[in-house]
């Protein structure tokens, strides 16, 4: 049976080097795995979670599509740039209006750690940026992967988050891009 993998560009404009790398990933992982793709740009949904967990606030479509391939998938791609050293608003608001609890996590009374709901599967974060990689670990302590490892993905119950980081995009030339873009497909490749 093929892996089901999941493969969401993260970043909110229409054309990217996120778009570009998430598509490499998932073209070569089409040879032995399903593959679903979302492009967060071409969702339609409000970003904000507008009661908190007060109220239920009705899923869009498309964000009902994206609970829906959370579920079915066993790996799942995520490519996003940093702005201002995190994730842009779009792709915070995607998260905050699909991982919900219930559906991504649950509390017990009594008990101050959740009960993640999205067990068994894994995650691979590449994520672009116009700083060097290494100042954005060193410097700044990588916030946005602190924050979609710890506070998101292993909260709801990921066993496994791994992040690539590619820049300085703002410096970058074809070849250099070209070399990235070679690196995600062997990453694709390998997802199986």
């Amino acid at each position: 049976m093929k892996k089901r993998v999941l493969v969401l560009n993260a970043n909110p404009k229409q054309r990217s080097l996120c778009g570009l790398l998430a598509e490499a990933y998932a073209q070569e992982a089409r040879a032995e795995a399903e593959v679903r793709t979302f492009q967060l740009a071409a969702m339609d949904f409000n970003p904000d979670l507008q009661h908190g967990y007060d109220r239920v606030q009705p899923l869009e479509p498309s964000l009902a599509a994206f609970q829906e391939a959370l579920v079915w998938a066993e790996h799942l791609l995520i490519c996003t740039p940093i702005w201002w050293v995190g994730i842009p608003a779009k792709f915070k608001g995607l998260l905050d209006r699909t991982l919900l609890p219930g559906f991504a996590f649950n509390f017990e009374a009594g008990n101050p750690h959740p009960i993640p709901l999205l067990g068994g599967k894994s995650v691979r974060i590449l994520m672009t940026m116009d700083a060097p990689p290494e100042y954005y670990v060193d410097e700044l302590g990588a916030p946005a992967l602190k924050q979609l490892d710890l506070g998101t993905f292993k909260f709801c119950g990921f066993e496994r988050v791994e992040c690539d980081m590619f820049g300085p995009v703002i410096d970058s030339d074809e070849a250099q891009r070209q070399e990235w873009l070679e690196r995600v497909k062997g990453l694709g490749a390998d997802v199986v």
